[in-house]
């Protein structure tokens, strides 16, 4: 991969500071799910909160009271839940964090026996990505799901880290000047605000706040049922799937007509259409964190859009291969795909005139492409060409656009029409149902009203027993549920008011110092990883490793005498005799060497690293020829080949360690030390002895390396055999095959 030089970033806040609380990494398979996650899982069903443990929902911890450390002990049959040779101690957490901490239809939804994370910033579903340290399968477990194999980090970096080894960065977002402290503080970034393109006119109304939650969802229903009854289209915005399913529930007893935009699989296919039609007159949209979503809502609806949805449901089913968007079933036939758009959605039905136009053009797109021959993704980007604006060159991509030309003109005829009459009635009105975690992102919410000059409104209905004050809100909060007894009546004060944005402030300074100790622990590794792949970069690009392990062979050196003799012990108590034994275990090319030759050669502990790391090369050149003699080129590859593997496994041991260590040194603050600067230390000193085990395992590796003499017709099938008994009959080739390993390499340097 080629260096960084320059990035620019759509909607910069989303990925520097949302998605910045947690590390980028990348992970392998490790060994196969245990049944633990099982019965762990069953432990946590049957143990009750606040007796057999405690959570705390802002630092997502659980803790087991004595009571719940005794009744797990005795379930399973162990001493000890946090015995090394069992482990259990893990498992039972996790599966406690599964039930408590990580909910059905708002942190993840179930597709396909599959759970599925969903982004708490956008609504959508985060494909492809899995909660490490074991959490993922626990939720599997909770859920009576196949666990899926657990993983292990093979490369991690945190977004800080990652964005700033661009030379260049930069980002443009419509709600940055509320962070421009931490972009300056963490990235060197100014925040420089653009004044908007017409004066802005929505009307942001106060917050509506209740003490419970019934009575704030009672009065949303009002709000929207007031609003559509006036044509106004209204979007409303909840922070879970599970509170829009519910919401949704509601409006159809009232006799609402909506649509429902969140993270479920029947709702995400019709996005596009959904969004297309938010804008039009008395539509109510409900959307899981819409804000994250950065699509303009047209007033009226959009005509384009709608042009290029009845275009692509005529197109579609002609072009695309049968299998195409078709979801495999083992148990039940696969539902045949359809682009089909309900057909309330189109401001008018379509000119017959129009309807022809459209039609001839999808018969030369078939004609000239072929019946049902492309990918979806290809009739898609085909599609999108047709509907842009840059030069239409080839015949069928100018008839597909003229079509689609003719049928936004007559579409815009309705919705410019109907987008008049919203504007009389008031623009969009943005409903918010909760306050976030940051104003950012609530007045990214907000942001989809008002837009381009529109006229627009917006208002948010809160309670106290939210998540963001129940848990961040503190005792003023309680004292003020307490004093509130009504919960259906909305509760206007400024002590109260007062008491919500300290609420807000405290969640944004909590999620900052999060980010700001991350990014403080990953300096640390920043070190590290730099140091680890600029040498994995050097044996990749690297045409002679030669000199690379002539240097490894003389720190090798270094380390077996230090361990055996050191530098401080006074020359009469040298063990010449332990030394040479552990140097000839280490490389069978030094059995020359005796007490009486060192004694002889070495007259200090300088002169004695001096000769070693001597030797220590020459053995390692006297491989290299032997090598070359019986395989010519193959000494090259097999130091490359041992060099990268060490760094790779031993590269992923340490990101173990080091993880464990971040863990273990947050309790040292309770001795008056402080954990960022004891992590500093001590991951320091595992990196050094990674370093050493790397050079050592390589040299070890190196000095005992065998080519081993394999006939290929041995490797063969039968089949394969017979059909080449004429030629390269006894004709052996080398293979590597290094007789060591880690622990082996290790205990022979320094025992």
């Amino acid at each position: 991969m080629r260096r960084f030089n320059y990035c620019v970033i759509d909607e910069v806040d989303s990925i520097l500071i949302d998605e910045a609380r947690t590390p980028l990494i990348i992970s392998g398979p490790a060994e196969k799910p245990s049944d633990r996650y099982y019965k762990a899982a069953k432990i946590a069903a049957a143990f009750e909160r606040d007796i057999h443990y405690t959570v705390d929902e802002k630092q997502k911890t659980v803790l087991l009271t004595e009571q719940g450390y005794e009744d797990a002990e005795e379930i399973l049959g162990v001493k000890d839940l946090y015995d090394p040779r069992e482990q259990w101690a893990s498992y039972v957490l996790n599966a406690i964090k599964a039930k408590e901490l990580f909910l059905k239809d708002v942190t993840y939804i179930i597709r396909d026996k599959e759970v599925l994370i969903v982004d708490e910033f956008t609504g959508r579903v985060m494909q492809g990505r899995r909660w490490s340290d074991g959490l993922h399968q626990a939720v599997e477990a909770k859920e009576g799901l196949p666990i899926q194999n657990e993983t292990i980090t093979l490369a991690s970096i945190s977004y800080q880290n990652f964005f700033l080894q661009f030379p260049k960065l930069c980002g443009m977002t419509g709600t940055a000047a509320t962070e421009s402290t931490e972009f300056e503080s963490i990235y060197k970034l100014k925040v420089t605000i653009v004044p908007t393109n017409k004066p802005m006119i929505r009307k942001d109304e106060s917050d509506v706040v209740f003490r419970a939650t019934t009575g704030k969802w009672q009065s949303v229903v009002v709000e929207i049922s007031r609003m559509h009854k006036t044509g106004r289209p209204v979007l409303v915005g909840t922070t879970s799937v599970e509170q829009s399913d519910s919401l949704s529930e509601q409006l159809q007893e009232a006799g609402i007509p909506h649509e429902v935009l969140n993270a479920k699989p029947e709702n995400v296919e019709r996005e596009a259409e959904i969004v297309a039609q938010s804008g039009r007159l008395g539509a109510v949209t409900i959307a899981t964190n819409m804000a994250g979503r950065g699509t303009d809502i047209i007033l009226g609806g959009n005509a384009e859009f709608m042009a290029r949805l009845k275009l692509r449901e005529m197109l579609m089913p002609r072009v695309v291969k049968p299998a195409e968007g078709v979801f495999v079933s083992v148990k039940k036939p696969s539902p045949k795909k359809t682009w089909k758009v309900n057909e309330n959605l189109f401001p008018c039905k379509l000119s017959n005139e129009n309807t022809k136009l459209a039609e001839e053009a999808v018969d030369l797109a078939v004609k000239s492409w072929g019946q049902r021959s492309l990918s979806e993704l290809e009739a898609e980007e085909r599609l999108s060409y047709s509907c842009e604006k840059g030069p239409a060159q080839d015949e069928v991509i100018a008839k597909l656009r003229y079509a689609f030309l003719q049928v936004v003109k007559e579409y815009k005829v309705y919705t410019e029409e109907e987008r008049k009459q919203v504007v009389s009635a008031g623009g969009l009105h943005v409903v918010g149902t909760e306050r976030h975690e940051s104003r950012r992102i609530d007045n990214q919410l907000r942001g989809r009203s008002g837009r381009q000059g529109d006229p627009g409104s917006s208002r948010f209905f809160l309670s106290l027993e939210d998540n963001i004050f129940r848990i961040f809100g503190g005792d003023r909060i309680q004292g003020l549920m307490r004093a509130f007894r009504v919960e259906d009546l909305p509760i206007e004060s400024k002590m109260l008011t007062k008491a919500l944005d300290e609420a807000q402030r405290k969640v944004e300074n909590y999620f900052f110092d999060i980010r700001k100790q991350l990014f403080e622990y990953d300096e640390v590794l920043n070190s590290q990883r730099d140091r680890v792949y600029t040498e994995r970069r050097r044996a990749l690009e690297s045409d002679n490793l030669q000199s690379l392990i002539i240097e490894y062979a003389e720190l090798t050196m270094d380390d077996i005498l230090e361990a055996n003799i050191g530098s401080d012990a006074p020359k009469e108590s040298w063990d010449f005799e332990k030394l040479i034994a552990k140097l000839k275990q280490y490389c069978y090319l030094l059995d020359d060497l005796t007490p009486d030759l060192l004694r002889s050669e070495c007259s200090s502990y300088e002169e004695l690293q001096d000769y070693l790391r001597r030797r220590g090369c020459e053995a390692y050149l006297k491989k290299r020829d032997i090598v070359e003699k019986q395989a010519p080129g193959l000494m090259k590859e097999a130091e490359r080949f041992l060099v990268l593997s060490n760094i790779d496994r031993l590269w992923k041991e340490h990101l173990q360690s080091i993880k464990f260590v971040q863990q273990a040194v947050g309790l040292r603050g309770y001795a008056q030390r402080d954990p960022l600067i004891e992590y500093k230390l001590e991951g320091y000193n595992l990196f050094l002895e990674m370093m050493a085990q790397i050079r050592r395992n390589v040299i070890y590796s190196i000095y005992q390396f065998q080519p081993v003499l394999v006939n290929k017709n041995q490797e063969q099938t039968q089949n394969e055999k017979s059909s080449k008994l004429g030629r390269n009959k006894n004709k052996p080739e080398p293979v590597v095959a290094a007789k060591s390993s880690s622990s082996a390499a290790d205990h022979q340097a320094t025992a």
